[in-house]
């Protein structure tokens, strides 16, 4: 009896060593390093407008057209909200122009969860811009979730790219 508690103490303990040993819970430090970045690593650039209703955006082309964001977040940060206050004004001044906003998220999550936050993303940038008076009607949400990533790799500086809504 006293041998075999030993025997299934020790495969508990092995067990208990194994389950352990393959989950990992990271630190603030790992946390930090995989949500920041230096922010000469992402850059703005201007999207294709093929296929989409009406005319171009009129904005300056210096313009951001593509809003970045923090891993699993859905919130615009200060410079996006600032090209986007340029893009309300030109849109309100255009009621006939159509824009479409496409969400994107990097690869890590399941495929749904990753529809879902792009979908989140790109509502988030179409609400600002409701907020500052664009007709909500010329304006359509489509989420490609991972499917269409700008920056092919496994790596924080590919992910930040990935974490997008593009105006077209």
């Amino acid at each position: 009896m006293k041998t075999q508690l030993l025997k299934y103490g020790a495969i508990i303990s092995f067990m208990a060593a194994l389950l352990s040993g393959c989950s990992t819970t990271g630190s603030d430090e790992d946390a930090s390093a995989s949500t920041t970045m230096p922010s000469q690593s992402v850059t703005t650039g201007t999207v294709s407008t093929q296929d989409v209703s009406g005319t171009t955006l009129g904005t300056d082309s210096a313009v951001a057209r593509v809003f970045y964001f923090e891993f699993d977040k859905a919130v615009l940060n200060a410079e996006s909200r600032a090209a986007l206050r340029l893009h309300a004004e030109w849109l309100k001044a255009h009621p006939a122009v159509n824009i479409r906003l496409e969400g994107h998220a990097d690869e890590r999550g399941t495929r749904e969860y990753n529809m879902a936050l792009g979908e989140r993303r790109a509502n988030s940038v179409r609400d600002f811009l409701i907020q500052e008076g664009v007709n909500a009607a010329v304006m359509e949400v489509i989420s490609y979730g991972e499917e269409s990533p700008a920056a092919m790799g496994s790596n924080e500086a590919s992910w930040a790219l990935n974490r997008r809504v593009e105006m077209k």
